[in-house]
């Protein structure tokens, strides 16, 4: 984890430079306030990963002499087949196009778009894990 906060507060400082020498030369407000705010993402990023690899223990990333198998093991749970990520994009995707499109579209795709939210979020909640 330590490397990628380093890697990620490099790059704040990168943007930082860029921002300002495209501000300064371009005097274009919209891409020099997009610049800062990416630089500002980037440094949020960095300063979490970084506070947070010095209360973890050593990962094999921070070991230079590790191999890949050091990392084995499970990395977490995954929905094998389930349809909601499906159903939440294209509402999403509908409802962004909206935006181009006319607003009429909004009317088809928030139904979609939460549809797909819930069955997401709700999921597991069916059966024996259901909560009485």
């Amino acid at each position: 984890m330590k490397i990628q906060g380093k890697l990620f507060i490099w790059l704040s400082v990168f943007l930082l430079i860029i921002a300002v020498t495209y501000g300064v030369w371009s005097r274009e407000p919209v891409g020099t306030t997009t610049l800062v705010l990416a630089f500002g993402l980037a440094l949020m990023i960095g300063f979490y990963l970084a506070f947070t690899a010095n209360r973890v223990d050593a990962m094999a990333q921070d070991n230079k002499e590790a191999d890949v198998a050091d990392e084995a093991g499970e990395v977490g749970f995954f929905s094998p087949h389930s349809w909601q990520p499906l159903a939440l994009s294209l509402g999403g995707a509908f409802l962004f196009m909206a935006v181009a499109f006319g607003w009429w579209l909004a009317y088809f795709s928030a139904p979609l778009l939460l549809i797909g939210l819930f069955g997401w979020v709700f999921e597991y909640y069916r059966g024996e894990n259901r909560t009485q």
